[in-house]
């Protein structure tokens, strides 16, 4: 295993220094839908049913992961399964597609042991929470939730029970792994949607028509904190660190340092319920601070319907906004942090509301498509109800995804055409997740559908800027440095960029951190900075760009 991966690194390396600069070829789309090249052919089971039964809208978690350490990111696909009374037509079944390395890909979920659910699937977590190397996986659903640890040889084995993450009783959505304490290990942060029951239905009608109740006709319910002890158990701390009492519609978080203190901290994006922004108190509680930040409501002061969210410096001040996925005829939100509270609401002047107002948001990535230094976005579309036709001409059930360019003066640009065909045609999208399948320094990105196969997008924008990756490995922090901040200086500018936990709608994006330079490392060489969780910095210098550099933590 160390030996493919060793050869897999230097094939990398060697693939990374010989590409030039800027290629002269230019490409008239920045993804190509290579799905059906790939060999990926699975398909989501939603569990449709007569009932319509709240999760069959919701789920569709995917994440990317090495999971067996080759230097090869893999994918992960989560089903949803079916409901009561009502049989599949077609196996509900995981899928993990382990990447060959040649834009193929084969399918081994039930080798690895990971092809089916004891529950309804929602969404998952992927991340090292034991430091050996290996990725594992944390999968929310109704009416409980499951860990599969992974044990380094193709397979995992679900150790719920034993690290006491199960979450019984919930409607799990999205969940975060990072560290707010320090201490080394990874923690875990479970959204959990609302208050559900199979054997208590909720019955509603369009035009005598059964269809989904709105949201706002379930009781929201409060997240689930888990502290990792070291030994392979978790204890749920949602009460000691004074979550308990934050009721309300969770579905979309990312664990981010916030305000530059060095302690992660927590964005949670709820559904008709108002956003919280849990501060870290240094001292195992989180202060909600939505309200002072300016990012609880809309500025009409009502409760967005929020979904996907995301965090990075899309303004180039060195400090992490926010983007936060909602409902059709709300907007997506776009939050500037200006390095002090409250954050500015630029969702009208950036552009993003207008070209968002008919789409219902769920997936959403920050994404440097072109490494030219500015991170635009990528986000997943798809409404709820089918018959939305009839009752609103104008919205549409499928809806196309988007990418929007990053101008660089505060506005963001949608590409339509020129992202690609895929981006032509209208889904019913949920999950996305981004990260470098081929391992050229430009990131591609996967999104899921309901009762569908996935969509995998690869990068083929020309010509595209300059480029670092870092592969960071912990070793005072946790072994993933989830919450490393890495400060990359260019000549008139730097470049701040996150390794979060979380992020988007049900979904793992790449653990890489790949910063897009443009034209401005015309020397061939860059310096950065890492910040590591434990709190350490690390100085480097002479790095290569065009290829990846694996960053151990100075111990």
């Amino acid at each position: 295993m160390k030996a493919a991966r060793a050869v897999a690194l230097l094939l990398l390396l060697a693939a990374g220094v010989s590409r030039p600069l800027l290629q002269s070829k230019t490409s008239p789309v920045a993804f190509t839908d290579i799905t059906s090249s790939a060999g990926i052919v699975w398909k989501q089971v939603s569990g449709a049913s007569v009932s319509h039964f709240l999760p069959e809208t919701m789920g569709g978690g995917v994440a990317f992961l090495d999971f067996d350490h080759d230097g090869l990111l893999d994918i992960f696909l989560l089903t949803g399964g079916e409901t009561p009374n009502h049989p599949s037509d077609r196996p509900a079944r995981n899928a993990l597609y382990r990447n060959l390395g040649n834009g193929k890909f084969e399918e081994v979920a039930a080798k690895a042991g990971v092809d089916r659910n004891s529950f309804y699937g929602i969404g998952v977590a992927a991340a090292d929470y034991d430091n050996d190397g290996f990725p594992d996986l944390y999968i929310t659903g109704y009416p409980r939730s499951a860990l599969l640890h992974n044990n380094g040889d193709g397979t995992f084995s679900d150790v719920t029970d034993k690290a006491g993450v199960g979450n019984a009783g919930k409607f799990g959505a999205s969940a975060a792994w990072f560290d707010y304490d320090r201490d080394g290990l990874l923690d875990l942060f479970v959204c959990n949607y609302v208050k559900f029951s199979y054997d208590l239905p909720l019955h509603c009608t369009f035009e005598g028509a059964p269809t989904y109740c709105a949201q706002i006709a379930y009781e929201g319910d409060a997240p689930t904190l888990y502290h990792n002890n070291g030994n392979g158990t978790f204890t749920d701390v949602t009460a000691q660190a004074g979550l308990s009492h934050l009721v309300g519609r969770a579905l979309g978080v990312v664990a981010i340092d916030v305000d530059g203190d060095g302690w992660q901290d927590l964005f949670v994006s709820r559904d008709h319920s108002p956003n919280l922004l849990l501060m870290n108190k240094h001292d195992g509680t989180f202060n909600d601070r939505a309200l002072d930040a300016d990012v609880a409501f809309n500025m009409d002061g009502n409760a967005l319907s929020g979904m996907g969210v995301d965090a990075g410096d899309f303004t180039g001040n060195g400090f992490p906004g926010f983007v936060v996925t909602n409902f059709s005829g709300e907007r997506h939100a776009l939050f500037v942090n200006q390095g002090k509270f409250p954050f500015a609401a630029r969702t009208l002047e950036s552009g993003l509301g207008s070209v968002t107002l008919p789409y219902v948001g769920w997936g959403v990535q920050f994404i440097d498509y072109n490494n030219s230094g500015l991170l635009s976005l990528l986000i997943a579309n798809g409404h709820i109800y089918e018959s939305i036709e009839k009752q609103q001409p104008g919205i549409s059930y499928r809806e196309p995804p988007l990418l929007l360019s990053n101008s660089g003066d505060g506005k963001f640009r949608d590409m339509k055409e020129a992202a690609g065909a895929a981006f032509q045609q209208r889904f019913v999208a949920r999950g996305l997740a981004t990260g470098d399948i081929d391992n050229n320094g430009r990131i591609d990105a996967i999104l899921t559908r309901l009762n569908a196969a996935p969509i995998l997008l690869r990068n083929t924008w020309e010509p595209s800027g300059s480029w670092i990756g870092l592969e960071l490995e912990g070793t005072r922090s946790n072994r993933d440095a989830i919450g490393a901040r890495v400060t990359v200086s260019l000549p008139g500018r730097k470049l701040v960029r996150w390794l979060t936990g979380g992020s988007s709608y049900l979904s793992t994006h790449d653990k890489r951190v790949i910063i897009g330079l443009g034209n401005e490392a015309a020397n061939g060489e860059v310096s950065a900075e890492i910040n590591w969780p434990s709190g350490q910095a690390q100085l480097l210098s002479h790095l290569k760009i065009n290829q990846y550099h694996h960053i151990l933590e100075p111990k």
